[in-house]
């Protein structure tokens, strides 16, 4: 297990709080179920933008999204609205490429001044160390899985894609990512057992040469909250389809909270 040397440092404001949701998969199963969910997801954010000194998003805001070089995909209005307030207010937004929005090229940075990750990164916030990441192929097993991401992640695979009319790409991705098991994670959403769990054995691995406080992730679609040894936990996000779950840390603790929807 190579060493994550590289880390990002800084402290939160007194009264402030740091808050990470994952897997909204905007745009599934269709437009009107993904409107109402979309609209919660941004009442949250309104909720929460004058208390966070950062927002951290783990992945998977769309069940589909590819960059073409003038095109990106239709809709999402109001939630890129939003984060576009939310950065402009000077608030950092941190994201995480998930399995189903791992083609972004630049749109949320250059539009919106998000930081973009494709990889887990290794975060100090206030002396306690994170790792976080959407948290897709890590660990042993799901070696399925592991072979179509390499596929999907290869650059002769975006080009060729790119090429496919905008209308009937997405209509052949939305296909894919509904039907296809391994990329929609249906068989994923059930708790294995701590033994069994693919992303608790990654972050015990990681804590032979790491010290991390903090392990978050998401993926899984499952809000769990795991000590995995004395100084350490996994906490993973659940998602904003049937748990409309997340994560607050507030300089101190790291705790699972969900949200009631407010009108």
């Amino acid at each position: 297990m190579k060493k994550i040397n590289s880390f990002i440092n800084f402290d939160i404001k007194e009264g402030k709080k740091i808050y990470f949701s994952s897997d909204n998969h905007l745009g599934a199963p269709n437009h009107e179920e993904s409107l109402l969910r979309e609209k919660r997801f941004v009442q949250w954010l309104d909720s929460i933008k004058e208390s966070a000194s950062a927002i951290f998003l783990l992945g998977d805001l769309f069940d589909f999204w590819f960059e073409y070089k003038k095109v990106v995909p239709k809709g999402f209005v109001r939630v890129l609205g939003k984060l576009a307030e939310i950065s402009d207010k000077g608030i950092p937004i941190y994201f995480f490429l998930g399995n189903h929005d791992m083609w972004m090229d630049g749109y949320l940075e250059k539009e919106l001044n998000i930081h973009v990750f494709d990889k887990p990164k290794r975060f100090i916030i206030n002396n306690k160390h994170f790792l976080i990441g959407h948290g897709d192929g890590l660990g042993p097993g799901d070696k399925g899985f592991k072979r179509m991401k390499k596929v999907f992640k290869n650059s002769l695979s975006k080009f060729l894609f790119g090429w496919i009319h905008p209308d009937i790409g997405v209509r052949i991705a939305q296909y894919l990512s509904t039907k296809n098991k391994l990329l929609s994670g249906v068989n994923d959403i059930e708790f294995k057992g701590e033994e069994n769990e693919w992303l608790v054995q990654y972050c015990k691995k990681i804590l032979i040469n790491e010290k991390i406080e903090f392990f978050i992730f998401g993926h899984r679609h499952l809000p769990l909250d795991i000590k995995i040894s004395e100084s350490s936990k996994y906490i993973n996000l659940g998602d904003w389809i049937s748990y409309f779950s997340y994560a607050v840390f507030d300089g101190v603790d790291l705790d699972l909270k969900y949200y009631k929807d407010q009108s």
